[in-house]
């Protein structure tokens, strides 16, 4: 049976937002079921100017494998209480339970963030850590994905939790074709900062080269001195424009890229785990499964059990 994942919105809702997992969920009819609630069935107000018309009420959430709660536009408070408690129902029941934006407001109405991390915009960051105390807010990250409950920044952050879900669920194959299809980088990290000193320009920026040259050189040891040569930049200048393109500093961008480079490998190939470390610059299985814990929160054995399993 496809994975059921229903969106939730209440009162009104960020258009954007909501088509994001209707453009990543919605479009994979052999992987999940899609569809979506609000109180009461019928028009739901966007910020945006127009409705949506919801076709089915909180009672969706009692089926529901994955919740996902998109940004809650100015008018929707104050939040209905029945949402809130369905939603609380939903988790209590097994249900992951996902954010966009300002959708952990929700969250933390239901008290699923407390005591826990979350993130949301970072505009509306503050004003979270204020309305719920007990929740730990990140404002430096895309996303945070606690296992049953994940939570995203702002806007465009939404597709990145969204394309971690369907790797987390059917592995990097799988979220790298979603991505090719939505015409979307394949993978940004969650602990990359949420947003960069200054927006990329059409051609990627002026280090989009050197991260090329970086990927095509991921099994090889590659200090920052090197990447800074190829740049044409001292190291210290490399790292701060590097970041200020990518919020990110070039090591862990590269990690990243590495990591997502063992996964590509453990899904699709037989090698061992000390053939996949060296082939993806991590030079042996200990600082592999290290860094693959770190980003992925599993080991790389099962990684490969999970998701060869699930190919097969």
């Amino acid at each position: 049976m496809p994975h059921r994942v229903v969106a939730l919105i209440v009162n009104e809702v960020v258009a954007f937002d909501l088509a994001i997992p209707d453009q990543v969920f919605g479009r994979e009819p052999a992987r999940y079921s899609w569809a979506v609630c609000a109180p009461e069935p019928g028009r739901v107000a966007t910020e945006n100017g127009f409705d949506v018309v919801v076709p089915h009420g909180l009672e969706a959430l009692a089926h529901a494998d994955t919740v996902i709660v998109p940004g809650l536009g100015d008018r929707a408070w104050p939040l209905p209480a029945a949402a809130v408690d369905a939603l609380r129902a939903a988790a209590k029941g097994g249900a992951r339970v996902a954010s966009i934006c300002t959708g952990a407001f929700l969250l933390a109405a239901a008290g699923l963030r407390d005591g826990r991390r979350a993130t949301t915009h970072w505009a509306y960051a503050d004003v979270l850590a204020r309305d719920h105390p007990r929740v730990t807010v990140d404002a430096d990250v895309l996303y945070v994905d606690e296992g049953d409950v994940l939570t995203s920044a702002g806007v465009a952050a939404g597709v990145d939790l969204c394309l971690h879900i369907v790797r987390r669920d059917f592995g990097a194959e799988a979220a790298n074709a979603v991505a090719r299809r939505m015409v979307v980088a394949a993978h940004r990290d969650g602990g990359q900062a949420q947003y960069v000193e200054r927006p990329l320009p059409a051609g990627g920026g002026r280090l989009a080269t050197t991260r090329a040259w970086m990927e095509e050189r991921l099994a090889e040891p590659t200090a920052v001195e090197a990447m800074a040569r190829h740049a044409g930049y001292s190291p210290r200048s490399f790292a701060r424009r590097f970041r200020a393109e990518t919020g990110t500093t070039p090591l862990q961008w590269l990690i990243s890229r590495r990591v997502a480079e063992a996964q590509r490998l453990l899904e699709g190939t037989d090698l061992g785990v000390e053939e996949v470390a060296a082939r993806c610059g991590f030079g042996g299985a200990v600082a592999l499964r290290q860094h693959f814990g770190r980003v992925v929160g599993t080991s790389p054995t099962a990684y490969r059990r999970a998701f060869r399993g699930a190919a097969a």
